[in-house]
């Protein structure tokens, strides 16, 4: 048998694997481009209303990204109770969203970075219908640094851990077994893109927003059959007081538009960047670019970040120490 021959009894298996192979591939790019439109453009509909349940609870309400979320939900006709450090600033909320949405609101002061507080937390719920809970309250790095430099690196730990990660495990506990007796409720868990892959000189906070993204997805996996949603969040950057940006851009929206757009993945996603553009970034890092290249890049980003944040307050010190003082 020559070469030409050879050739020819090839030519057919080769092309129905050619053929089986592009019709693979159009169908895998027409089913993603329809669960994109399905997710991004068409959303959940009317899913997130009273109808799972009269109250929405969220944590972490009074700023930025858990504020926005007890407005929207207070505008979708929930009554929240909000949960977070400071009091007054929850007074402050709360009469906002009932001046505003005309909603009842209830709250309860508690500092996450405590363990002895959820017995308190639980008398406050008694007797609630809670159809949505936004387990929202985080907290990381004053600046990014390296693990053994962290000032006051015993405390650190137990407080980072007890608001990222106890909180989150202890207000499911509480809220959970009632939306499974319903058959409905939705639990909302932020989390955050840092947990999508370790970010070095952030390592702590990196880590339990890790956590957050598994003992979501591992809870959805065990009460999805009896009708709650339970979901991942993992935003990228967005404009609030924890991230210092101050003008939001396409890739970095203000909090009402992320908290809009995310609701809109609710039933659909669930471990999601919550936004588009961060869909699209979270796709990139995790599908296209080498996980060794996500974790150099993230800690040159970091290294640059100490740097600049070391030399400010090296200044700030000698300007205080000649006696000089800004207004």
């Amino acid at each position: 048998m020559n070469v030409e021959e050879t050739l020819h009894r090839a030519e057919a298996p080769l092309f129905w694997v050619g053929a089986f192979t592009v019709a693979s591939l159009v169908l895998w790019l027409v089913y993603r481009l329809l669960s994109g439109f399905r997710i991004w453009v068409l959303g959940n509909g009317q899913l997130l209303s009273p109808k799972l349940g009269k109250w929405a609870v969220v944590t972490g309400a009074t700023d930025g990204i858990g504020k926005s979320y007890a407005e929207e939900l207070a505008r979708r006709g929930f009554a929240v109770m909000l949960i977070s450090r400071s009091q007054d600033k929850l007074d402050d909320v709360a009469q906002s969203l009932e001046a505003q949405y005309k909603v009842e609101t209830r709250t309860i002061a508690a500092d996450f970075g405590r363990s002895d507080i959820y017995s308190k937390i639980e008398e406050g719920l008694a007797g609630l219908e809670i159809g949505v809970l936004v387990n929202n309250v985080g907290v990381s790095y004053t600046y990014p640094e390296y693990y053994l430099n962290i000032p006051d690196l015993d405390n650190f730990i137990t407080y980072m851990i007890n608001v990222n990660m106890t909180s989150v495990c202890q207000m499911t506990r509480l809220v959970l077994p009632r939306m499974a007796q319903r058959s409905k409720g939705v639990v909302l868990n932020i989390s955050s893109a840092s947990g999508m892959y370790p970010l070095p000189l952030l390592t702590v906070y990196s880590a339990t927003k890790a956590f957050v993204d598994f003992f979501s997805r591992g809870l959805q996996e065990e009460y999805k059959r009896q009708g709650v949603i339970i979901q991942s969040v993992l935003p990228f950057f967005v404009v609030t007081k924890m991230t210092r940006i101050k003008k939001p851009t396409l890739d970095k929206p203000t909090p009402e538009r992320y908290v809009a757009a995310e609701l809109a993945t609710v039933g659909l996603q669930s471990q999601t960047n919550g936004y588009f553009p961060h869909a699209v970034m979270g796709w990139f890092t995790t599908k296209l670019v080498p996980i060794d290249l996500v974790i150099f890049f993230g800690a040159r980003m970091n290294r640059l970040q100490r740097t600049g944040y070391l030399r400010r307050r090296k200044q700030r010190e000698l300007q205080n120490g000649n006696g000089i003082k800004h207004g």
